[in-house]
């Protein structure tokens, strides 16, 4: 579809006023604990008609880093996803925390400054954790929804320049991560052959290359 007929179908939408939106009418919670939240619900649709399941679940907000050494290579980490059941290369990245100061800022759509900062000391954390690497130069280039679809959290992208080691890593009893460096162009090469495989990853990457 070309811009204008585009535009001129979404004119169109805005002049009727119609109503997209569906209304959520009966909710089960089917796993509810620390970690998550996961829902079976049924909505009411614009014409009346009510329908399910849906499928959808809560989690923390979460970052990633797109972090840079001061040779312009860039910091990845290697670790096991079991939804893909395989060892994946991706940047670092990890849930906001309370100690991050999680209860003071806004989740979801309230991603204003406050919550900008509490996801900003999760980055410098995560960072720090999960490479041994610390920056001074931060720079916050999107928070986005993680999975529209079926979530409500958001991810908070950052990129990190000129890193450099401050320490060990210091990793969770659950995690087991090896730290790599790619320069551009080989980190671009994994990408197109199926080798950093994380979807928000790859949208980081193409987020720092226009800052």
């Amino acid at each position: 579809m070309d811009e204008d007929m585009h535009e001129k179908r979404q004119k169109a939408v805005a002049k009727k006023g119609e109503n997209l939106a569906w209304e959520e009418v009966r909710t089960e919670h089917i796993i509810q604990d620390e970690w998550i939240d996961f829902r079976r619900s049924d909505f009411r649709f614009p014409d009346g008609k009510v329908f399910g399941p849906f499928y959808s679940y809560s989690r923390s907000d979460y970052v990633v880093v797109v972090a840079t050494d001061g040779n312009g290579d860039y910091l990845c980490v290697r670790q096991f996803r079991q939804g893909i059941k395989e060892v994946t290369t991706e940047f670092p990245a990890g849930g906001i925390e309370q100690k991050d100061g999680a209860d003071k800022g806004k989740h979801g759509k309230e991603c204003n400054a406050e919550m900008e900062e509490v996801a900003l000391e999760a980055a410098r954390r995560e960072l720090l954790e999960e490479t041994g690497y610390e920056s001074e130069e931060w720079k916050h280039l999107l928070s986005i929804p993680s999975n529209a679809t079926m979530a409500d959290n958001y991810v908070h992208i950052f990129a990190a320049a000129n890193c450099r080691k401050a320490g060990k890593q210091c990793l969770d009893e659950t995690e087991f991560l090896k730290v790599g460096k790619y320069s551009a162009i080989e980190l671009e090469r994994m990408i197109y052959d199926g080798n950093f495989p994380q979807a928000v990853h790859i949208m980081a990457w193409l987020l720092a290359q226009r800052k």
